[in-house]
């Protein structure tokens, strides 16, 4: 057995592991101003971007869960592997050659861990992909031509063959090795009644690779009809290295252009997924023996960063009766989610894979181009049951769909598509169905405005500060957000962080607040690493006014809104309610905007200011949502 690696080594992996690179294989990133980055964070839910990474200091921190450290502890955590495998595996990542003390130069492996694991299937992806060019495999080779993949594109996605025989691939993984426990424990081999036997025979195979390309598992196909196993494909059973909820099959391959082109396109089966990228939709995923759910979803927000108002996500399905139950099933889903969600049916029953063999490549990429609304796609085949030409029919449809249409979370969505809902079922008076729709969904309409607190007369002569901008109003509720977060920022500077720095001066509309604000971001800002006395004086400092340095020692003393237990949530949601208060003008001046915008005269510009809208409201809930869980 290895010993322990050398500190020196310890460090040059460190160093030479570019932490944005490591985490972009995960997460997508991007710019968060003075040399960080964010994205969603990996290791919790969450809606708003609050992962940081430093590249600079080689660290990183979520500012939602806590989770934070180098760039070995972020492969620890991810890869859920002890300190000497993760570091063993960025070594691997940056060619790097160990020295064990005790035990010489060395990349042995503990037995059993995760990396043997992940190495045993390195190995058998080896020993299928060379299985499918014998004799034995033809049939499997004939199974890919005939749906027009070539030898190139099974290398593509490491296409393999499980040999006959009981124990082939046993056999060769302990001759490389292995031992029996560890295959077992990686679901490469299970029990026979006279042995140990391979767990797949006589089939197609596609290996499943995690998000950093190493291979977990595998997809078998059934290709003989004498197949004793008559399920048309098997997966690899759940492992420490296989979970199938959190596996997405052409993941490895299509993660980039994700990131790249904020698109991933959900398909069906492995060959859909070849088809797909095939075709020129290099985005395409699958699920591997399960449905497609919230984990998988979670995966592709990571990539996505889904408070982007580009980000989409597009289900392909069969045209069938059970690929339109599919769909309908996905809309129950989508709300969790602000990334836009689209579907796209393919023609006649057809496949993706079936599409490009009939229809060619281009065909493949209408199909995506294509896109419906998952919502717009559910209403539409939900009132396909409905005779929308008689008088009867149509109020039938409408009982039907209040209802359904009523389930939409979102209000803005909501109103929108209770306005199409009329004009697709021909009901003239759509003010009557909007208003219908938002009875049904529990009054959730536009809250009632809160009544400002009482202003006290006595507080008009200190109100004005002739050395500089008036005093606020401590009591102002308008006011409440913009106090708070600054108290927040000078008296807790290491909860409030780049969250805070990241605020724009728009946040601040009183001019005192403005220019303290001003002032903390000229010292340094929230996340400067200055805190207490010091970072109190720097803000002083660069304070130009005394009503301003007044408003600062005031900020400086008074009592946050909060237990002192829960300060962290509490920062966090009050952030999150200045910028949902920001976001709320932007939705404003949209609407004015788009009052003033003809759909028919100007229908590209029409669309991209409802885009834009829809984005927002999208944002302003999530935002909502994260104030909500600590105030």
């Amino acid at each position: 057995m290895a010993g322990r690696i050398r500190e020196s080594d310890v460090a040059l992996v460190r160093d030479r592991s570019r932490i944005d690179e490591v985490v972009g294989d995960h997460v997508s990133l991007r710019g968060a101003g003075s040399g960080a980055l964010k994205g969603l964070c990996p290791f919790h839910d969450e809606k708003s971007p609050s992962f940081n990474v430093r590249p600079s200091h080689g660290t990183f921190h979520c500012f939602g869960c806590g989770e934070g450290g180098d760039v070995i502890a972020f492969v620890m955590k991810i890869e859920h592997l002890g300190f000497v495998e993760a570091v063993e595996r960025l070594a691997d990542r940056a060619g790097i050659q160990l020295t064990y003390e005790g035990g010489g130069a060395t990349v042995q492996r503990d037995r059993g861990t995760r990396s043997r694991l992940i190495e045993a299937h390195r190995v058998a992806a080896e020993f299928y992909a060379e299985q499918l060019a014998t004799p034995e495999a033809l049939a499997a080779r004939e199974f890919l031509a005939q749906r027009g993949f070539d030898e190139a594109a099974a290398r593509q996605f490491g296409c393999g063959f499980a040999p006959a025989g009981w124990d082939k691939l046993t056999k060769h993984l302990l001759g490389r090795g292995f031992e029996l426990t560890e295959l077992i424990k990686a679901q490469l081999t299970k029990e026979g009644r006279q042995g140990p036997i391979d767990r797949f025979h006589r089939r197609l195979l596609w290996p499943i690779r995690d998000m950093g390309g190493e291979v977990v598992g595998f997809g078998a196909r059934r290709i003989f009809d004498d197949d004793q196993i008559q399920a048309k494909y098997l997966n690899t059973s759940e492992s420490p290295i296989y979970k199938k909820s959190q596996v997405l099959f052409g993941l490895d391959l299509a993660k980039r252009e994700i990131a790249k082109r904020r698109q991933a396109v959900v398909v069906e089966g492995y060959t859909d997924v070849m088809a797909m990228h095939l075709a020129g939709v290099p985005t395409a995923v699958a699920s591997c023996g399960t449905a497609f759910g919230a984990d998988h979803m979670n995966v592709l927000r990571r990539l996505l960063i889904d408070d982007s108002v580009s980000g989409e996500v597009i289900f392909t399905f069969d045209g069938d009766a059970a690929g339109q139950k599919a769909a309908l099933k996905a809309f129950e889903g989508e709300q969790q989610f602000s990334a836009q969600t689209y579907i796209a049916i393919a023609p006649d029953g057809m496949d993706p894979c079936e599409l490009r063999q009939a229809k060619g490549d281009v065909a493949v990429r209408d199909l995506v181009a294509r896109r419906t609304p998952l919502f717009e796609f559910a209403i539409k085949t939900r009132l396909k049951d409905y005779d929308l030409d008689s008088v009867d029919g149509r109020v039938e449809a409408l009982k039907t769909m209040v209802p359904f249409v009523a389930q939409i979370k979102d209000r803005a969505k909501r109103d929108g598509y209770a306005t199409r809902l009329a004009w697709w079922v021909g009901w003239e008076d759509e003010s009557a169905v909007v208003r219908r729709v938002r009875e049904t969904a529990n009054g959730r309409g536009p809250a009632p405005a809160r009544r400002a607190a009482p202003v006290d007369p006595n507080q008009g002569a200190l109100a004005v500060d002739v050395a500089g901008p008036p005093r606020p109003d401590p009591r102002d509720p308008a006011l409440w957000a913009q106090r708070e977060a600054l108290k927040a920022a000078l008296q807790l500077p290491e909860m409030a962080g780049p969250y805070y720095d990241s605020l724009p001066d728009e946040a601040f509309t009183h001019p005192a607040y403005l220019a303290l604000h001003q002032a903390i971001r000229e010292a340094g800002g929230a996340s400067s690493g200055l805190s207490g006395p010091a970072f109190l004086d720097a803000v002083s400092q660069a304070c130009r006014q005394q009503a301003v340095r007044s408003v600062l020692t005031e900020l400086s003393v008074e009592a946050l809104r909060v237990k002192a237990d829960d300060e962290y949530r509490y920062v966090q949601s009050v952030l999150a309610r200045l910028q949902q208060i920001l976001v709320s003008g932007q939705i404003t001046e949209i609407k004015s905007r788009l009052r003033r915008v003809s759909p028919v005269e100007e229908p590209d510009e029409y669309r991209a200011l409802f885009g834009d809208l829809i984005a927002l409201e999208d944002y302003h809930k999530a935002l909502g949502q994260q104030a909500a869980g600590g105030l």
